[in-house]
């Protein structure tokens, strides 16, 4: 994937990647992240799946050789060495994406949604572990409630999802809800979702705004361009959730995705949140 695929892969995002807001060098190194990202997901997703293993063990040969002081080979992880030197990133959260795509080779289905969110812990919960590290400012409370924020994000994306995920023989929304409101096979390939497919979906919107109303004080412990970032996700979130709530939960005919204005205006309504009445300057 070159840096204009790059590029344009984050504009489609849920949430502003790299706002230009920030100064160019935390863009520089949030896009490097999502480039890494975006590389070991099209590994999983996109590759030829007799060859998607060879290629995620590729992944992690050159986190290894990133690690140890040797040049990768991969541009997707090269890209990576500037942020792990001066960031002091560790190995782990990387490794965690692509034992994410290498489950994904072979689970196909989550019966509960706690086993999603185990997923998710894989999946999603490293980049928010990553971009704390980013701004210098990891801790274990703030890791907690970062999880948070990203099991959210991702269990939204699953939820728009859920037509492109059944396509690769992929579902995410658990079995045990499906079987709940009586969604079954037919209820993942219609034209539009049924009554009961919508059901399901707006449990699983249900529980990921919770998980985001449970993360959002991680705000309240940043300051400066890390809250400025991470206030984007959440609003990203919020504004995911609007829309999909605005289509009824018909993710089929179509993923609801939230517009670009009203990303920017739930911004400004989750910055307004945190800073109280404005007296609170960030530093």
């Amino acid at each position: 994937m070159s840096a204009a695929d790059v590029r344009d892969a984050a504009r489609r995002e849920n949430f502003p990647v790299a706002s230009r807001l920030l100064p160019r060098g935390y863009r520089r190194d949030l896009m490097a992240v999502y480039g890494f990202a975006r590389y070991v997901d099209d590994a999983g997703d996109e590759a030829d799946p007799a060859e998607r293993p060879a290629l995620l063990d590729a992944v992690e040969a050159d986190l290894g050789r990133l690690y140890v002081g040797d040049v990768p080979r991969l541009p997707a992880v090269r890209a990576l060495a500037p942020l792990v030197a001066r960031r002091a990133v560790p190995s782990a959260p990387f490794l965690h994406l692509v034992e994410a795509n290498r489950r994904d080779q072979v689970v196909r289905r989550y019966d509960t949604f706690a086993q999603l969110l185990g997923y998710c812990e894989l999946s999603a919960n490293p980049v928010g572990r990553i971009v704390l590290h980013v701004f210098g400012l990891a801790t274990p409370e703030r890791a907690r409630l970062s999880d948070l924020v990203c099991s959210a994000l991702q269990v939204i994306e699953h939820c728009q999802d859920v037509g492109e995920d059944h396509a690769r023989g992929r579902v995410y929304l658990p079995a045990e809800d499906l079987r709940r409101f009586g969604a079954g096979e037919a209820d993942l390939t219609a034209a539009h979702a049924s009554p009961r497919l919508r059901r399901v979906i707006a449990l699983q919107a249900r529980r990921a705004a919770t998980l985001l109303d449970e993360g959002t004080p991680l705000l309240e412990t940043l300051r400066g361009f890390a809250r400025t970032a991470v206030a984007g996700y959440v609003a990203g979130g919020r504004a995911q959730l609007a829309a999909l709530e605005r289509r009824r939960h018909d993710v089929l005919a179509g993923a609801p995705r939230a517009r670009r204005h009203a990303v920017l205006r739930e911004w400004v309504r989750v910055l307004k949140e945190v800073d109280g009445d404005g007296s609170r300057r960030d530093s």
